[in-house]
């Protein structure tokens, strides 16, 4: 998408150890005092804290690459995990404009929600007229069309995703 984009990810754990990442990033933890101190505090790190974790990296190297700097994106970035479905009612949910009613099993049904939300933003946001039209998508590599290595498979059939 022009302004946003949505990522569907398979998380094993929803909090880590922060020694783990500190063990296995680039900067020694020891140098920075403030690192250090934060690092004593906190013990585990959150799927969101890890998320932007991965969003400053990826900000850090476009930067470098274009020889700009700043940020790439806005602060209300946020991440949902699509298994907590706390406050989702098992009776209806809308997607997509559209409200689907009588929600069996909110950990399988609410995934495929939202997997063909994100699916479906270019059509809804009119970029394109069909989901295979926009080149970004992974809805050509879940249709055959293209041979793309960013979606999985095996969790695909897994969750029982499906197009609606």
């Amino acid at each position: 998408m022009p302004n946003h984009f949505h990522l569907m990810v398979y998380v094993n754990h929803t909090e880590i150890d922060e020694r783990m990442v500190i063990n296995n990033s680039r900067h020694d933890s020891k140098s920075h005092p403030k690192s250090r101190a934060r690092n004593a505090s906190q013990k585990q790190m959150t799927l969101n804290t890890s998320i932007g974790i991965m969003l400053a990296s990826y900000t850090r190297a476009i930067n470098k690459q274009r020889n700009w700097s700043g940020s790439l994106f806005r602060s209300e970035t946020k991440a949902a995990c699509l298994t907590e479905v706390k406050g989702i009612t098992p009776a209806w949910i809308t997607s997509m404009g559209i409200t689907q009613i009588t929600i069996h099993d909110p950990d399988l049904d609410y995934p495929n929600i939202c997997f063909n939300y994100i699916l479906d933003n270019p059509v809804k946001d009119k970029l394109v007229s069909r989901q295979e039209e926009w080149e970004f998508s992974s809805s050509v590599d879940f249709l055959g069309i293209r041979n793309g290595g960013l979606i999985n498979r095996s969790r695909i059939n897994e969750f029982g995703l499906r197009l609606l």
